[in-house]
């Protein structure tokens, strides 16, 4: 799959396609692009009042609700970002059948608005951030990477995700089991550090997303943060990212294989 990111046609198709994605969703809603920012803020209100003020949940963190909204805005930043790219080819099966674009070109412009929103959503970050006198440090310059971590494992995901749904339409339903089932596997609303048992903590860890996740707490929030480097040694800290380039690998090559056969599956 050759990407040429510097080709001026595309940037303008990627660009109309962003634009035009943006205004069919908040078409018809009163309130518009504030969804993209109430939505992890009603999600942090009820996991706040049930675990942090119910169950007391967090309580040894300091600046937990910040920890915890971080969390959940790059969870729903993983989340929108292969939900949108796994439905992206077939939405935009009419396009493809007209006009002759570049397939990766439709993957790469829901992951832009998906990115739109997650950029919106630390905003709000920072506000509260400011507002609970969080110590800001020079290992917020590190937060570039992590999220970068979590856009190439979401883009890489999303392109095996949308070249199989032109095909397997049930993929739909099953990939909305496995975010839910990822989000509690996933430390955001509890400390990993209530897990007592130091295996499943390692285990836990070598998920990318998780790891993405208590490294950006790590570097934003407090220093009081397990990481995957505080439990394994040597070549063992890499597994995260090669388990990333993995995926982005595999799913460039299917979607190149299956790019082909997209008009006539349509």
């Amino acid at each position: 799959m050759k990407i040429r990111f510097l080709n001026q046609k595309n940037r303008s198709l990627m660009r109309e396609m962003v634009s035009a994605d943006f205004k069919v969703r908040y078409q018809g809603s009163i309130l518009g692009y504030a969804w993209s920012l109430l939505k992890p803020l009603f999600m942090f209100a009820i996991l706040y009042i049930v675990f942090v003020k119910f169950l007391k949940i967090g309580s040894d963190i300091p600046h937990y609700p910040i920890y915890l909204l971080l969390g959940i805005v790059i969870w729903n930043f993983f989340g929108e970002l292969t939900t949108q790219g796994l439905n992206s080819i077939v939405s935009h099966g009419d396009l493809i059948r007209k006009v002759k674009i570049p397939r990766w070109l439709i993957v790469a412009s829901t992951s832009m608005s998906a990115l739109i929103n997650f950029g919106l959503n630390l905003i709000v970050i920072i506000v509260f951030m400011l507002i609970n006198q969080v110590d800001l440090s020079w290992r917020l310059l590190l937060l570039p990477f992590n999220f970068a971590e979590v856009y190439l494992l979401g883009f890489g995901i999303s392109l095996l995700l949308s070249a199989a749904y032109v095909k397997y339409r049930d993929l739909s339903s099953i990939w909305d089991i496995v975010l839910q089932a990822g989000f509690y596997v996933t430390p955001i609303f509890y400390p990993l550090s209530m897990i007592t048992n130091d295996t499943v903590q390692k285990l836990l860890l070598l998920n990318p997303m998780a790891q993405a996740i208590q490294d950006a707490r790590y570097n934003a929030v407090t220093t009081e943060t397990v990481r995957l480097q505080d439990l394994v040694s040597g070549w063992k800290v890499l597994i995260p990212y090669i388990i990333v380039i993995f995926v982005v690998y595999f799913g460039a090559r299917y979607f190149k294989k299956q790019s082909k056969y997209f008009a006539e599956n349509l």
